[in-house]
């Protein structure tokens, strides 16, 4: 039986090859653009959702900054408690229903749908991150004059950039596997090339088989190369410590006279009596 299937998939390789590959080309594409978009509003919610007030601002900017958060937590938590398939059918059937807005390019509603989707998972990733810093080095930032947006870009990102790579790289293969769900619309994904090819053929299992293994590969190679980045964002396991200062002028630099000093010393009572 396993010769046959063997066989079955070979087959099925050898007249759709070129198919099932452009179906794993869609889905990269779709699964890395949507993780790229997806990270940069997920860093913007992280963001805003971190921007601090008191009591002595001004009223229109903790009325801005609550309103601001309630509807980021509306997001997040529409986007996060239902289906994908269910965000596509909504965007693509609903959008025209209630707005007249229709869509004309499958390409483009898919994006928006996993984009959304992974942005409401990496809004809390991003505000986790941001929080487990420590705090001392948003209060050092403040201290030298940088504002909010300056602390987050050049203090704090970077930190948590480092700090939720493992998420990021887990939503991005989510993100593999769920954007099987964009067949609903219509999206000729590596799933939806399965089943044009399994109802051309009736060969059902030999092409789920083959799709099992397509995902598997494409998974293990994205968590491959997310360890290799985790561990070149990690840096050297050990450093070296300087063992000379840097600051320290080299010998034969100094302009003065030998028994005047350096410029460092102070100068004896004895050399200021011979130079009057």
């Amino acid at each position: 039986m396993f010769a046959q299937l063997l066989s079955d998939v070979g087959s099925l390789w050898a007249k759709y090859g070129t198919v099932y590959l452009t179906g794993i080309a869609n889905t990269l594409i779709l699964a890395v653009t949507a993780t790229l978009i997806g990270c940069i509003i997920g860093f913007l919610c992280g963001i805003l959702q971190t921007i601090p007030y008191g009591p002595n601002d001004h009223f229109i900017k903790r009325f801005l900054l609550k309103l601001i958060r309630i509807i980021l937590r509306a997001y997040v938590e529409i986007f996060r408690g239902t289906p994908m398939i269910l965000q596509a059918v909504f965007i693509y059937y609903g959008m025209p229903y209630f707005f007249g807005i229709s869509f004309k390019d499958i390409w483009t509603v898919s994006i928006i749908v996993v984009s959304i989707n992974t942005g409401a998972y990496m809004a809390e990733s991003v505000r986790g991150g941001i929080m487990s810093i420590d705090p001392g080095q948003f209060e050092g930032a403040k201290a030298i004059g940088m504002n909010h947006w300056q602390t987050m870009l050049y203090v704090i990102l970077p930190q948590t950039l480092r700090n939720i790579m493992p998420q990021i790289g887990n939503n991005y293969i989510i993100n593999v596997k769920d954007t099987s769900v964009m067949f609903i619309i219509g999206f000729s994904d590596f799933f939806a090339v399965h089943k044009m090819v399994s109802g051309a053929v009736f060969k059902y299992f030999p092409s789920a088989f083959m799709e099992m293994i397509g995902y598997l590969c494409l998974t293990l190679l994205a968590s491959f190369l997310l360890r290799k980045m985790e561990k070149k964002l990690a840096g050297k396991s050990n450093y070296e410590l300087v063992n000379t200062d840097q600051l320290v002028m080299a010998a034969g630099t100094y302009s003065y006279p030998a028994e005047a000093g350096t410029p460092f010393d102070e100068i004896s009572k004895d050399y200021k009596g011979e130079k009057k």
